[in-house]
C-alpha cells in the first residue's frame, strides 16, 4: 500500500464520520467540560496524546470500548452516559440529530458561551424563566424572518428614527 493510500485510509472528512462516532464524541466533550478540565489534563489522566483527544472529541477516531470504559472512569461517569441521547438502534433521526447537537456544543465550548452560562446560573429561577422567554420569542422572530426570506419575498426596508 502507497503512502497515499494509506494517508486516504487514515484521514476522515466529516461526511465519512459515523453519526454515532459524532455523538460519543460530543459527549466527551461535553462531560470533559463540565468536569472543568482541559483537553490535555484528560489527555494526560488517559494516557492519550492531546491530538488524539481531539480526535476523539470530533469523532475522527473512534473510540474503542476499552478506552472508552478508562475515559468513564476518569469522568467519574457510567459508561452508558456516552450513548445518552442517541435513539433506538434502527431508528431514524441520527444524521440530524448530531449537527444540531453539535452546533450546541461548539457554543458552550466558547469563552462566550461559558460565560453566558456561568452568568445565568448566577439569576434567580423566575429571572432564568424569564430570560428564556425572552430568548425564545427572539428566535421564533428570526426563524420566521429566515422562513420569509427563504420563500423569495422581500425583505422591508427598517429606516433609522
Amino acid at each position: 500500500m502507497g503512502t497515499e493510500s494509506r494517508q486516504q485510509k487514515n484521514s476522515t472528512s466529516d461526511s465519512e464520520i459515523h453519526p454515532v462516532d459524532l455523538h460519543v464524541g460530543q459527549q466527551i466533550r461535553i462531560l470533559r467540560i463540565q468536569s472543568n478540565l482541559s483537553l490535555s489534563e484528560l489527555a494526560k489522566d488517559m494516557s492519550v496524546s492531546l491530538q488524539q483527544l481531539q480526535k476523539y472529541e470530533t469523532g475522527r477516531n473512534r473510540v474503542s470500548a476499552s478506552r472508552l470504559y478508562e475515559m468513564a472512569a476518569c469522568l467519574q461517569v457510567p459508561v452508558d452516559r456516552f450513548f445518552q441521547g442517541l435513539p433506538a438502534p434502527g431508528a431514524d433521526g441520527l444524521d440530524s440529530m448530531a449537527s444540531e447537537v453539535d452546533e450546541r456544543i461548539a457554543y458552550i465550548s466558547t469563552t462566550e458561551g461559558r460565560r453566558l452560562i456561568e452568568e445565568i446560573l448566577r439569576l434567580s429561577p423566575k429571572v432564568k424563566r424569564r430570560i428564556l422567554s425572552i430568548v425564545s420569542v427572539l428566535a421564533q422572530e428570526k426563524q420566521a424572518e429566515s422562513s420569509v426570506v427563504r420563500l423569495g419575498a422581500p425583505t422591508q426596508a427598517r429606516s433609522n428614527p
